[in-house]
């Protein structure tokens, strides 16, 4: 099983693209979150992988982060949602705002996602809820992702990319060791990782 591609970002489009490893130019469909997180075309990515094996065709699917692996992985094991179906939701949805939904029976932002009717939510929520609630989110664990995500967004508007954004607000909440600092104090702390 491949697990894991780590090369250069040669061809980019919203739920595909394709990684250069080895001289081998790798094809992977991936969520929409996840493409608008990776870095610019020539740029050495890290993708977390699923080799899916079907009768007619063997498809490669990178995921952003372990997290988005195993929800994804958690999704395809409901019966009536394949591969594509679990890349739209996870295209359309926070995986801790789709880990929220499931837990507190909210069927109708379930019913929300593409190609998710009732009975396919009402499955989601009896089949994956004791599975999802182990996932570890950030929102989960740092309990103030409006802040955190505030934060994100100040960075981005200081003319930062997403995934320079994101690295430098996680290692400002490490650092901090506050679970209650203010967004402005995030920021700041965020500006000298951000530079570094």
């Amino acid at each position: 099983m491949i697990a894991q591609i780590s090369g250069i970002l040669v061809q980019k489009k919203p739920t595909e693209v394709v990684v250069e490893c080895g001289g081998v130019g790798y094809h992977l469909f991936i969520s929409v979150i996840a493409s608008n997180k990776l870095n610019n075309i020539g740029d050495k990515i890290t993708l977390k992988t699923l080799l899916i094996h079907r009768e007619d065709a063997m498809q490669l699917y990178g995921f952003y982060d372990d997290v988005e692996r195993e929800v994804f992985k958690l999704l395809i094991s409901i019966s009536g949602i394949g591969p594509k179906s679990a890349l739209a939701i996870l295209s359309s949805i926070d995986i801790s705002e789709l880990k929220q939904a499931i837990i507190n029976n909210n069927l109708l932002l379930l019913q929300k996602m593409p190609g998710i009717g009732k009975k396919t939510s009402e499955r989601l929520i009896i089949e994956l809820k004791d599975k999802i609630i182990k996932i570890d989110t950030v929102a989960d664990t740092d309990n103030h992702s409006a802040t955190l995500q505030e934060a994100i967004a100040a960075l981005i508007v200081l003319g930062y990319n997403r995934t320079t954004a994101e690295k430098a607000v996680k290692k400002a909440i490490t650092v901090s060791e506050n679970p209650s600092i203010s967004c402005e104090e995030i920021i700041r702390l965020s500006l000298k990782f951000a530079l570094g």
